[in-house]
């Protein structure tokens, strides 16, 4: 078997007193993961403290979903925000059309226990693709399938940088009902762990075979999945919730 164990945290929202609990829970051959929404600021107000960063490196992240509170309109903000954290940013379905230093990837693959995972995110949009923001800004949105489709190619398989076919695991910042349409049209992703509508799960949903797992905001819960990943196909093994610091 091909096993992988992920953590993954959501919707931190600046909360503080998670880190050495959660450094203490994640055993060496796993990968902790967040999935957007960790900091103090938005996309139009920047925090010059983000004391939440401290708790952040405390812990052995891999990766950290750009949330509508990481993201910030003005790059150089942005950038300042990129820098300060303790991994490395993720986001699939986010353009800089002005050709500006990358402060994200669009995609990650990570090795967890010695199998490669490709890691890609999704960020709920905040205009439309095409939209007069759009240069404004110099950011283009893309829906989540139009990014999919680039970095996985049109059936998942083929095509694109994802025609290599190592397993797919989406960190989405897009909500739980719009988790559910992207599992039932992409059914070869191996999981979606998901927030950004502070939903607990305290089992993955699973849609047209792929689980959906949500830890929930505010640091109160870490999720932790296992999955058998043998043979291009997901299986899930078996998931809990962990306490990290109590009901906000």
């Amino acid at each position: 078997m091909s096993v992988v164990v992920l953590y993954h945290t959501s919707d931190i929202h600046a909360r503080r007193g998670f880190g050495h609990r959660l450094a203490s829970l994640v055993e060496p051959e796993a990968a902790l993961v967040d999935c957007g929404d960790a900091l103090a600021g938005s996309s139009v107000f920047y925090d010059t403290k983000e004391e939440v960063i401290g708790e952040l490196a405390q812990a052995p992240y891999r990766a950290l979903a750009v949330g509508n509170r990481e993201f910030h309109y003005s790059h150089r903000l942005f950038k300042s925000r990129a820098r300060r954290l303790p991994a490395p940013l993720v986001c699939s379905n986010l353009l800089d059309l002005k050709g500006r230093e990358p402060l994200f990837e669009r995609m990650l693959i990570i090795s967890v226990a010695g199998v490669a995972l490709r890691l890609v995110a999704l960020l709920v949009p905040q205009y439309r693709t095409g939209s007069g923001w759009e240069r404004v800004f110099g950011w283009r949105f893309l829906s989540p399938d139009v990014a999919l489709r680039e970095m996985l190619g049109a059936d998942g398989a083929l095509g694109g940088p994802g025609g290599d076919g190592l397993p797919t695991v989406v960190l989405s910042h897009l909500g739980l009902p719009a988790d559910r349409l992207l599992a039932a049209r992409w059914p070869m992703l191996a999981a979606i762990l998901g927030g950004h509508t502070h939903d607990t799960l305290a089992q993955p949903e699973i849609v047209n075979g792929v689980p959906i797992a949500h830890p929930g905001a505010y640091a109160e819960y870490v999720g932790r999945i296992e999955l058998d990943l043998d043979g291009g196909a997901s299986r899930l093994i078996s998931y809990r919730l962990l306490p990290l610091v109590g009901a906000a």
